[in-house]
């Protein structure tokens, strides 16, 4: 047991890992990485910036998509810092501290993400199968409530296998497999019983990327029972087409999330190329994405750009 404690006082560093055996064409690499950073932090601080200045977007739908803007806008900040300072000057290191950091605001944010989402499907079956009863349901007071359930829900969740991961020594290699730090990734390394770790793990996984994508179907479900009984065509179309943005979210986070949970758990001897390419997508197709979509999607988002962009250029001139 001693030796295990000296271990863990006098390495206070995990060693993260880039794209396993492409270590020479990092600086490449790091070309499309820092291009999808930008769009992330450009469109997701534009999406907030068109929804705060334009009164009329002040509604239910508008509020739950700055809520998901901030989200993505958190974890595109919270893992930019290790992926390019490695990409770039190949700085691999990073403090025990640091790193349980990321590990917090990492997995607080991805599990935000969901719960948001889950939040809008509730918005789209109240627009749809409540409509006469949408303002009365949805005001700003429940919005504002429903958006502090969802951080208590979201950081109780994440604090309780951060504590006890950090309790735990670690003995082994502090060799990470991605370029930030996963709580997966990081419970491999301990030399002691994780039992409990894996168990409030996966009740974790249950309880977020299982349930939530149950209740979104749900909801869905309920959506689509509705609308089947609308009177025309038309009327079909454009609820579903209301629905398809958040749809097309729904799936850019929850298959690769779905993907680096099965990765982790059930193909542990796969390349590591095919983690860490997993794991990349998970970390930046949400973030990069969801502005995209719902910028191409919803006209009202799009009138927004347009209208704060012109009256840039009128500045500008």
């Amino acid at each position: 047991m001693s030796k295990v404690t000296n271990i863990t006082q006098e390495s206070f560093y995990f060693i993260l890992t880039g794209i396993p055996g492409f270590e020479a064409y990092h600086i490449w690499i790091s070309i499309p990485f820092f291009c999808f950073y930008t769009i992330s932090i450009m469109g997701n601080t534009t999406i907030l910036s068109v929804i705060h200045r334009e009164p009329s977007l002040h509604q239910p739908m508008y509020l739950f998509l700055s809520m998901l803007a901030l989200t993505d806008l958190g974890l595109t900040l919270t893992t930019l810092p290790t992926v390019m300072r490695l990409l770039w000057f190949d700085i691999q290191t990073i403090s025990f501290e640091a790193c349980f950091a990321q590990l917090f605001f990492m997995h607080t944010f991805s599990f935000m993400e969901s719960s948001v989402l889950l939040a809008m499907s509730f918005d789209r079956y109240v627009a749809i199968c409540r409509p006469l009863h949408y303002a009365t349901i949805l005001t700003n007071t429940v919005i504002s409530k429903i958006g502090i359930a969802i951080v208590f829900r979201c950081v109780l969740a994440v604090l309780p296998p951060l504590f006890l991961l950090k309790r735990l020594p670690f003995c082994r290699s502090h060799l990470l497999t991605h370029s930030y730090c996963l709580h997966p990734d990081m419970i491999r390394l301990v030399c002691a019983d994780t039992r409990v770790n894996s168990w409030y793990g996966l009740a974790l996984i249950l309880l977020i990327t299982v349930l939530d994508p149950l209740l979104i179907v749900l909801s869905y479900v309920m959506i689509l029972k509705s609308v089947l009984g609308a009177a025309s065509t038309a009327e079909r179309l454009r609820a579903l087409n209301n629905c398809l943005s958040h749809i097309l979210a729904v799936l850019v986070l929850f298959v690769p999330m779905v993907a680096v949970s099965v990765t982790h758990r059930f193909a542990k001897h796969t390349s590591p190329l095919v983690h860490a390419i997993i794991a990349n997508i998970y970390l930046l197709a949400p973030p990069v994405m969801n502005p995209i979509i719902y910028s191409v999607k919803t006209k009202q988002i799009r009138q927004g750009i347009r209208r704060l962009f012109s009256k840039k250029n009128i500045h500008l001139r």
